[in-house]
């Protein structure tokens, strides 16, 4: 959907109308020139052009349309200038007529505007792209963030990751990578890549690696709609099927992982009437549809898993009804699909509350926690089940580690809160 109008500040309604429709810009952009690198500069200079003009002229009653009509004529000034003019400008002034004219009702378009997004999700993960430049790619092109955003989630800098997306424009136009919705085999081999890129920016919005925010739910709710287009694109694979119903659940917990205050607030403590009970019930759907298929001997994996265990909090009313065995259960079934320290540590969690404190404790203190590098996933995790053995003092310690090493500042507010709780239930000499 396009962004809406907010006259009164026309800066923020150009960085709102970026942020919700930047992909659909660089998607229409690229399907016009077949060149992604040039579509994304385009895509910026209109953007550039706003924050220009807006606070002058006041912001356009369709902010959308204004970057589209933008871009597309500083496209044809650009072919104008290129050895290819009459050819490039015949094709993009055509498509110019036939679509500038709809412009003003964005909706009425609306799916060829999807598959476009979509369409930049497979080319953003094309194979001459190394698993990390399609990750990046897919993120500036698809979820709109910032390099500098993207570069935080990496771990690296800015400059560098700069040039990493830059380098990855560039390999696409030279591979002379086609903006088309691959077929056979080729979509099949890609599935995983874009399944994965999708995840990651699902990720990133649902909580970010760094920032104030804890979450940015239009990045999430990006991911959880392409992961949606991508079932139906591929409606009997059921790790597709998978990735959709984990999104769906996870998704349906935004409105209730933040107070009145915006803090921050667990799972146990969320009041799940304020879960959005149609986006589980479309969970739970894909859920049910996966297992069909995978009832059939189609197989399944960790994706599926995921689902399944987030399906177990979904399920139950309330906190105490939880499924904690079937969730261990679960887990060590994905440990075994998927080892890896991440996914240990959240087993400690489903251990711990299924056994007790001490059998999650045994589970987390076999995690390579060096393997995590800085993350404050195992000090929070260990604070959690220290806290539950009543041992206050050292999970008070636990999670002060975990606040110091935590680079988002909503995580860091929760983090501290227990390190005080804790110390406060500490009885005195």
């Amino acid at each position: 959907m396009p962004a809406e109008t907010t006259a009164d500040d026309p800066t923020e309604a150009v960085h709102s109308a970026w942020r919700a429709d930047s992909a659909r810009l660089v998607g229409a952009l690229t399907r016009m020139t077949r060149d992604v690198e040039l579509a994304a500069d385009l895509a910026q200079d209109a953007l550039v052009a706003a924050l220009e003009q807006w606070p002058v002229s006041g912001v356009p009653d369709n902010p959308t349309a204004w970057l589209m009509t933008t871009a597309k004529r500083r496209g044809i000034d650009h072919f104008r200038r290129a050895d290819n003019l009459r050819r490039k400008v015949a094709e993009i002034e055509d498509a110019r007529r036939g679509e500038e004219a709809r412009m003003p009702d964005l909706d009425a378009q609306v799916d060829h505007i999807e598959d476009d997004v979509l369409r930049l999700v497979f080319l953003s993960c094309h194979p001459s792209l190394t698993a990390e430049s399609r990750a990046a790619l897919t993120l500036r092109l698809v979820g709109g963030l910032s390099t500098a955003e993207i570069a935080r989630g990496f771990l690296t800098t800015e400059s560098t990751m700069g040039q990493r997306i830059s380098r990855a424009k560039r390999t696409l136009s030279e591979a002379d990578a086609e903006f088309e919705l691959p077929t056979g085999q080729e979509r099949t081999d890609r599935l995983d890549d874009v399944m994965a890129v999708i995840y990651l920016i699902f990720n990133e919005g649902y909580t970010a690696t760094a920032g104030e925010d804890w979450m940015r739910p239009d990045l999430a709710g990006e991911a959880t709609r392409l992961a949606r287009m991508l079932s139906a694109l591929a409606p009997d694979e059921p790790e597709v099927l998978g990735l959709q119903a984990l999104l769906e659940i996870q998704g349906s917990r935004t409105a209730a992982r933040l107070d009145v205050d915006g803090t921050p607030v667990l799972l146990e403590a969320q009041d799940r009437t304020r879960w959005d009970h149609l986006m589980i019930r479309r969970g739970l759907a894909a859920l049910r549809r996966a297992e069909e298929l995978a009832a059939d001997g189609t197989p399944v994996g960790t994706y599926f898993l995921q689902a399944s265990i987030a399906a177990q909090h979904a399920l139950a009313a309330r906190p105490e009804d939880t499924d904690w065995r079937r969730i261990a259960a679960l887990y060590d079934v994905l440990s075994r699909a998927a080892p890896g320290p991440v996914v240990e540590v959240n087993r400690a969690v489903a251990h711990g509350r299924a056994y007790g404190p001490g059998a999650g404790l045994a589970v987390l203190d076999a995690v390579d926690a060096a393997a995590l590098g800085g993350s404050p996933l195992v000090p929070s995790v260990r604070g959690d089940l220290l806290e539950r053995a009543g041992l206050h003092p050292d999970a008070a310690s636990a999670f002060a580690e975990a606040a110091r090493r935590t680079r988002n500042e909503g995580e860091r507010v929760v983090l501290l809160r227990r390190a005080g709780d804790n110390l406060a239930r500490v009885p005195d000499n």
